[in-house]
């Protein structure tokens, strides 16, 4: 049996294949008609700069931009599948709410609720509705094949049929249908809500220990892309008929944009920090994982102000050997932010914080080590790719150190966070 990785390489594969083969490319000049002031700037550069103008304005390239990445992001995260779950042992053990089965059809109620009630969209209802079945169709297929082939298991030992998460998938899907629909054509706020309701299922699905975060991630990516294929099939069957709306322009993109962002923050730790002794007994830490929420408020296009909320944990290791429970720590970190556009939708990020940790108790031969608040600082590095005007993704390097999380002494601990989120662009 092939591994989920390996299927979804091939998948991935078969779907940029398919990509080149029917989608099709606009011209240069095309192009150049719909670039928005600090694009322009980029067709004057040869060779490289040119041929990723190209790319960008191609079908396959707005309909697999944001999916792929999510599908790679969860083949990525497998590896470290645990560490997250662990977070969720951590703090919501007892969890256990069904809501995500009503939660992923929402933004469908919402799309239908509003064709119902006559507010217009961009398709007709008989467009609209094949466009959905198309859509349908081809996530049914696509998450029961993955799920049959994969046989992963799921964190509660139920089921092998983990991998990818049918909930998340769906609340995707549904979310990218009312955003064809109302957020391309009325207000990105539609879009922004529907996407906020899939989050929240792909959310808990994994506190309710019915899936990975990997199997999260995927769904999402597979949702979203079957909800674009869809359309695609729709419109290659209507063309011109059954419109009834022209999408909203897109907005303007320049280097004075203010990259204010409010979003998901999921990192991996390394604990950089060598084996420290405590009545000689040797301890050091293992990875963990770090979840929570980022965000910053920019006065201009360079510098601003925010903070984030993270809970994370740690791995003891004693005398070599690797304890079962781990140190949690709960951080509340605020400070400047800085960002440097490289192009009107690449830029690159640091920042300067300090705050507060809350470490929990760890029990070390009936002592007590932890349970107290530490000062930190924290500093790092990101690179946010601004897929739409209201939504971003980000990958990051942070590095935070603090006094010794040993009690009653120890050296300063160095904790290296490495990940991605993604975020709301306001």
């Amino acid at each position: 049996m092939q591994s989920p990785s390996a299927l979804m390489r091939y998948f991935i594969l078969l779907i940029t294949l398919i990509s080149i083969l029917i989608f099709p490319q606009h011209t240069v000049a095309q192009h150049q008609r719909n670039l928005t002031p600090c694009d322009s700037l980029k067709i004057n550069n040869t060779g490289f700069g040119r041929f990723m103008n190209q790319v960008s304005s191609t079908r396959a390239y707005q309909m697999t931009h944001i999916a792929i990445p999510l599908i790679v992001s969860g083949l990525i995260t497998q590896h470290n599948d645990h560490q997250f779950r662990s977070l969720r042992n951590t703090y919501l053990l007892s969890f256990y709410h069904r809501y995500d089965d009503y939660l992923q059809y929402a933004p469908a109620g919402l799309l239908l609720g509003l064709k119902v009630g006559g507010v217009e969209g961009r398709s007709s209802w008989g467009r609209m509705l094949v466009s959905d079945a198309f859509s349908a169709v081809l996530l049914t297929a696509m998450v029961r094949s993955l799920k049959s082939a994969g046989q992963v298991t799921r964190p509660d030992n139920t089921d092998r049929h983990s991998f990818p998460s049918g909930h998340t998938a769906t609340a995707f899907l549904t979310a990218t249908l009312l955003h064809k629909e109302y957020g391309r054509t009325r207000s990105p706020w539609y879009s922004v809500g529907g996407y906020v309701c899939a989050t929240a299922t792909g959310l808990s699905r994994m506190i309710n220990n019915k899936h990975w975060l990997s199997d999260a991630l995927a769904g999402a990516g597979i949702g979203i892309l079957c909800g674009e294929l869809g359309y695609y099939l729709a419109d290659l069957i209507f063309k011109d008929r059954g419109l009834l709306r022209d999408e909203l322009p897109e907005p303007t993109y320049d280097l004075s944009h203010h990259p204010s962002f409010f979003g998901l923050y999921l990192g991996y730790n390394l604990f950089l920090n060598r084996t420290e002794r405590i009545d000689g007994t040797k301890i050091s830490f293992s990875s963990g994982g770090n979840a929570g929420l980022e965000g910053a408020w920019f006065i201009n296009n360079h510098l601003g102000f925010g903070g984030r909320l993270t809970a994370m944990n740690l791995s003891p290791v004693v005398d070599g050997t690797a304890c079962k429970k781990q140190i949690e720590l709960i951080c509340c970190y605020i400070g400047a932010y800085y960002s440097l556009p490289l192009t009107c939708k690449w830029h690159i990020g640091s920042k300067l914080l300090a705050g507060y940790n809350h470490t929990g108790v760890f029990h070390l031969h009936e002592r007590s080590i932890g349970n107290r608040n530490l000062f930190g600082m924290s500093t790092g590095l990101s690179l946010t790719f601004l897929a739409h005007h209201n939504f971003g993704m980000r990958v990051f390097s942070d590095y935070t150190f603090t006094p010794s999380l040993l009690v009653p002494h120890g050296k300063t601990s160095h904790i290296l966070s490495l990940g991605g989120g993604v975020n709301l662009q306001f």
